[in-house]
């Protein structure tokens, strides 16, 4: 008689949960608290992972933000009261170097970065993934609302169920390599309040947690005050100056001001509304002018990470769904690679504010399927 094979588990395995040994990055919110439970109630060998990313004294009354403090006892309990092991891990220097110094300079530089992208790119799915390999784990699952889906040619990054929770936007550099280990068990969830009905089902103390809103490193969202005590010189004084040149006014630093910013640029008395077009960290200077100097229709795109079937220079163009803020839907465009990591991306609709530092991430217009993406330069 021939031996029956073992069933797929939940997370692609052919072998028992209890034989399957899951990683599970805890941030110490409801989402990744609702990941390792979940798998631990259906009988997964889980391992609870929580990086310490930032100073643990500065965030251990900071709430709403993760990897610190109070964030990583809550993710404790949660293991705790679940039954499986947790680890914290100090990534405090690999995090500096890799996100935070990068944030500054980027900053410095009259950029708008996206630390958020980085520190999935350069620290969870990169040396949090490699350490959950050396725990010998089949896999390693966060709670990220993203889906992995199987298609004919490997694992697909898909956009989540509820377009209000997609995280596709910072995930775009997700490798192949890397989503063949991980897995994203609440993707498909049609909504929030489905992952907190989990977190009550499961006894979770942390089911009514507030979700983080600001970067985790920047209490309340006062960027300009983080990158002065890193870089001091941003603070220097300088002139907001007209696209011609000529001085309007004066202003207290570059690091104050972002691309499409009108409010607050202390420069009245002027008969049409001005926007902030262009930031010189070089001369200091803050560019100001009409709005419709903002609009953006040909994008400068590198360090391209392709996710799709064919390689991306297979095509002279293809007609893709890009989004350039994680608050915005994804709107029609062509993309022209220039070379295996490079590319062109034309704006079918012009958008206003676009800024070097912003990532954009590319979607098939016929599917949830992300294809990749790439960062905003000048060109």
């Amino acid at each position: 008689m021939p031996l029956d094979r073992p069933q797929i588990n939940s997370l692609g395995f052919a072998k028992a949960p209890a034989d399957t040994r899951v990683v599970v990055a805890m941030s110490g919110g409801v989402d990744s608290s609702v990941v390792a439970a979940m798998l631990a109630d259906e009988g997964y060998d889980v391992v609870g992972v929580t990086l310490q990313l930032y100073d643990h004294g500065a965030a251990l009354a900071k709430k709403g933000a993760c990897c610190a403090g109070i964030d990583i006892h809550d993710a404790r309990r949660v293991a705790e009261d679940m039954g499986f092991p947790h680890y914290v891990l100090d990534y405090e220097n690999v995090f500096k170097d890799a996100v935070i110094d990068e944030f500054a300079d980027s900053y410095l530089a009259g950029a708008t970065p996206v630390p958020c992208i980085r520190c999935n790119e350069r620290v969870k799915f990169k040396d949090l993934l490699e350490t959950a390999r050396d725990l010998d784990a089949d896999c390693m699952a966060t709670g990220h609302y993203i889906q992995r889906k199987a298609g004919t040619n490997g694992p697909e990054l898909h956009a989540a169920a509820d377009a209000n929770r997609d995280q596709s936007y910072f995930l775009f550099s997700t490798t192949p390599e890397q989503l063949a280990f991980l897995r994203f068990p609440l993707g498909h969830l049609p909504s929030k309040d489905a992952t907190r009905d989990l977190a009550a089902k499961y006894g979770l103390r942390v089911a009514d947690k507030p979700d983080s809103q600001d970067i985790c490193f920047v209490p309340n969202g006062d960027y300009a005050s983080v990158i002065r005590k890193l870089r001091p010189e941003a603070a220097d004084p300088g002139e907001i100056v007209d696209t011609d040149g000529n001085v309007l006014g004066q202003h207290e630093g570059v690091i104050h001001y972002t691309i499409g910013q009108r409010r607050g640029l202390g420069i009245g008395g002027l008969d049409d509304p001005l926007y902030v077009v262009k930031l010189d960290p070089t001369l200091r200077h803050v560019v100001v002018g009409p709005k419709e100097l903002l609009a953006t229709r040909t994008v400068p795109v590198r360090e391209i990470n392709w996710l799709g079937d064919a390689p991306l220079t297979s095509r002279d163009t293809w007609d893709i769904n890009v989004r350039i803020r994680s608050t915005r839907p994804p709107a029609p465009a062509i993309l022209r690679p220039l070379d295996d990591t490079t590319a062109t991306v034309e704006l079918l609709t012009p958008e206003q504010g676009v800024s070097p530092g912003q990532a954009c991430v590319f979607y098939d217009p016929d599917s949830s399927r992300i294809f990749g993406g790439g960062w905003i330069h000048r060109g």
